[in-house]
C-alpha cells in the first residue's frame, strides 16, 4: 500500500481531469468495467471538508480537538488513497485492500500520536527552530520506518503484493520514503499551529504587559503629580526659600529629577536596580523635607546587584506605600529601611517601615499593581509578600535569578 502514496495527488489530478470527468463512456465492454464516476464528487468534497474542519479545530483549541483533527486528517488521506486506486482500476478495491488501508489508518494515527507524546515529554515544543529541526528529522525518520514496517508487514500478511515482493529493498525504501513524507507533513501542520498559538499567547501576554506598564506609569505619575503631594512639597520648598535658599534650590532640583526619571523609566519593561534606587532616593529626599526629623531612612544594599533588572516603579511604589500607610500615621514618625540582597536562588528587594497592618492587609493601588505586573512578567519567577513583625511592616519582592 505504501508505494502508492507518493503519486496520490498526481494521479487524482490527472485522472479527475481526464476522460472520467467528461462522462463520455462508449458502449465498449472494456469501458463498462469502470463504475460511473458519481462517487468522485462526494469523496473529493469529504477530503476538502475534512481538511478544512481539521484546520478549524486546530485553530479553535489544539488540546481539546486534537483527536478529531487527527482522525479526520488520516481519514482524508485514506479516502485520497482509495480515490487513487479507484481511478487506476476500480477492481483493485476489495476487502484485502480495504483491510490494508484500515491498518495504514490505524498505524498512522498511533505512530504520529506516540511521536507527539515523545517530543512533548522531551520538551521540544519549547526549542527554537535551529535546535528543533535536526531532532525532528531524526525522530520522523524513525517514526516513518515503523509505519513502513507495519504497512509492508500488512501487505505481506495479506499477500497484497505477493509474499516475495513485500520485503524487497526497493519496496522498503519506497515505503519508508512515502511514510516519511506523511510524517513530515503531519509534523509541519502540528508545529505550525503550535507555533501559531504560542505566538498568539505571547502577543496577548505582551499586550497585557504593555497595558499594565502604561497603567503603572500613569498611576505613578498621578501619584507623583497628586495635588496634595505637590502642594506639600512646594510648601516645604517655599518655607526653605527664606530659611535656607540653597536647600530650597536642591529640593526643586530633586523634584525636577524625580519627574524626569519617571518619564524615562516608564518607557521600559525592565530597568536596573540602580535606577530604581535613584528614583526611590529622590522621592524620599522630598518626603524628608515634609516630615523632617519624623522620617529616618536606612539603606542596606549588597554590592554587585546594581545591574539586576526589575520592573520600573516597583521599589518606588513600595517606598510610597510605606510613607502613606506607615510613617504618616505615626505621630512620632518612624524609619523606612530599603534593602536589596541575595538569598539562595533569589534576589530580594524589600522595604520595611514602622507601623502595623492592624489585622488588615490594605493592598492599595500600588501594591495591587505590583502583584499583577509580577504575575504577568515573571509568572512563577517572582513573588510578593507583605508581613508585620514586632511593630514593623515588611513588603518584599523575590526575583528568581
Amino acid at each position: 500500500m505504501s508505494k502508492n502514496i507518493p503519486i496520490c495527488i498526481v494521479q487524482v489530478i490527472s485522472q479527475v481531469a481526464s476522460d472520467r470527468c467528461t462522462q463520455n463512456y462508449s458502449n465498449d465492454s472494456n469501458h463498462l468495467t469502470k463504475p460511473p464516476n458519481h462517487w468522485f464528487v462526494p469523496i473529493i468534497l469529504f477530503c476538502f471538508l475534512a481538511t478544512r474542519i481539521t484546520v478549524v479545530l486546530l485553530l479553535m483549541n489544539t488540546k481539546r480537538f486534537y483527536w478529531p483533527a487527527q482522525i479526520l486528517g488520516w481519514a482524508a488521506y485514506c479516502c485520497l488513497l482509495m480515490l487513487t486506486l479507484y481511478n487506476k482500476d476500480a477492481s483493485l478495491i476489495n476487502s484485502v485492500v480495504l483491510t490494508n488501508i484500515a491498518i495504514a489508518f490505524g498505524a498512522g494515527i498511533l505512530m504520529t500520536h506516540f511521536h507527539r507524546i515523545f517530543f512533548i515529554r522531551m520538551g521540544w515544543l519549547d526549542l527554537r527552530l535551529p535546535a528543533l529541526l535536526p531532532r525532528l528529522i531524526i525522530s520522523s525518520v524513525i517514526c516513518a520506518m515503523l509505519i513502513a514496517v507495519i504497512d509492508i508487514g500488512s501487505d505481506y500478511m495479506t499477500k497484497l503484493n505477493g509474499a516475495k515482493e513485500a520485503f524487497t529493498v526497493s519496496n522498503i525504501l519506497v515505503g519508508v520514503l512515502a511514510a516519511l513524507l506523511l510524517v513530515l507533513f503531519w509534523n509541519a501542520i502540528y508545529f505550525t499551529f503550535h507555533f501559531f498559538q504560542q505566538s498568539r499567547r505571547q502577543e496577548i501576554s505582551n499586550l497585557e504587559l504593555k497595558a499594565s506598564n502604561r497603567e503603572s506609569e500613569l498611576k505613578n505619575l498621578r501619584s507623583q503629580l497628586n495635588p496634595h503631594f505637590l502642594f506639600n512639597s512646594l510648601n516645604s520648598i517655599r518655607a526653605l526659600v527664606d530659611i535656607d535658599p540653597s536647600k530650597a534650590k536642591i529640593s526643586i532640583t530633586t523634584l525636577s529629577n524625580l519627574l524626569r526619571q519617571s518619564l524615562v523609566l516608564g518607557k521600559e519593561n525592565l530597568v536596573s536596580l540602580e535606577s530604581e534606587l535613584d528614583l526611590a532616593k529622590s522621592y524620599l529626599e522630598l518626603e524628608k523635607i515634609r516630615f523632617e526629623e519624623r522620617l529616618k531612612v536606612e539603606w542596606r544594599l549588597t554590592p554587585g546587584l546594581e545591574h539586576f533588572e526589575v520592573p520600573p516603579f516597583t521599589l518606588q511604589m513600595l517606598v510610597e506605600n510605606a510613607i502613606k500607610h506607615g510613617i504618616s500615621n505615626l505621630k512620632e514618625g518612624g524609619t523606612v529601611e530599603v534593602a536589596a540582597y541575595e538569598q539562595n536562588d533569589f534576589v530580594v528587594v524589600e522595604v520595611t517601615n514602622s507601623g502595623s497592618l492592624n489585622g488588615v492587609i490594605d493592598l492599595g493601588v500600588g501594591i495591587q499593581n505590583i502583584k499583577q505586573r509580577l504575575a504577568l512578567q515573571y509568572e512563577n519567577g517572582a513573588e510578593f509578600s507583605l508581613n508585620e513583625s514586632e511593630g514593623m511592616v515588611c513588603a518584599k519582592m523575590n526575583f528568581k535569578k
